[in-house]
């Protein structure tokens, strides 16, 4: 991200931690862009015809988000790092509803446990797979109570899209400390998942 359109994002975000309410109009056309990237990742392998769209997805996020009325913004690596877990929680709502809809509640899976292998380019279709995003989603839950970090981790690389380098400047931590977190993570979460699957 250039120099001068990051420092417009920090702007605009120490604006909004002071209330202004013209802020968040400010940051939207500043990070659009960024955020349909990401959607678009996560929803690379969806059909044609499916329901949830890349600008869906943005506008919940980013909805979300804007009821965050008590965060202190930072930097712009701390907004997207919020950004992919309101995603991951607009993704998880849909993968219910729709599961819901297809076969009138939840029912055991088998869970493929590649789901994790290719975190920065992995696109879910969420049509095909609701019921792998929720049994990820509850691991995920798991994870997080386990260690936080790991979690958020797994949000920004796998529901995010974020390389290591965006998600060690998204979370404050060196890029070594993502790359050992991201293998840690993807290593408890297969084993929770194969459990799942038992």
């Amino acid at each position: 991200m250039p120099e001068q359109h990051e420092q417009e994002i920090t702007e605009a975000l120490a604006a909004l931690s002071r209330g202004a309410p013209e802020a968040m109009d400010r940051l939207m056309p500043l990070v659009y862009r960024e955020l349909k990237r990401i959607a678009h990742r996560q929803l690379g392998a969806e059909s044609r015809g499916h329901t949830l769209s890349t600008t869906a997805v943005v506008h919940e996020a980013y909805l979300r988000l804007a009821e965050q009325t008590h965060v202190e913004w930072a930097s712009p690596g701390q907004f997207f790092a919020l950004a992919a877990r309101a995603m991951r929680r607009v993704l998880i709502d849909y993968a219910r509803q729709h599961r819901a809809a297809r076969r009138g509640g939840p029912d055991r899976t088998v869970v493929p446990l590649d789901l994790l292998e290719h975190g920065d380019s992995a696109a879910i279709s969420i049509d095909d797979r609701a019921d792998s995003l929720l049994a990820l989603d509850e691991a995920l839950e798991g994870l997080r109570r386990m260690d936080e970090r790991l979690a958020r981790v797994v949000e920004c690389r796998f529901f995010a899209g974020l390389t290591e380098v965006e998600t060690s400047e998204a979370l404050g931590v060196s890029q070594r400390t993502v790359s050992r977190d991201w293998q840690m993570a993807r290593a408890w979460l297969h084993e929770a998942l194969r459990r799942e699957t038992a």
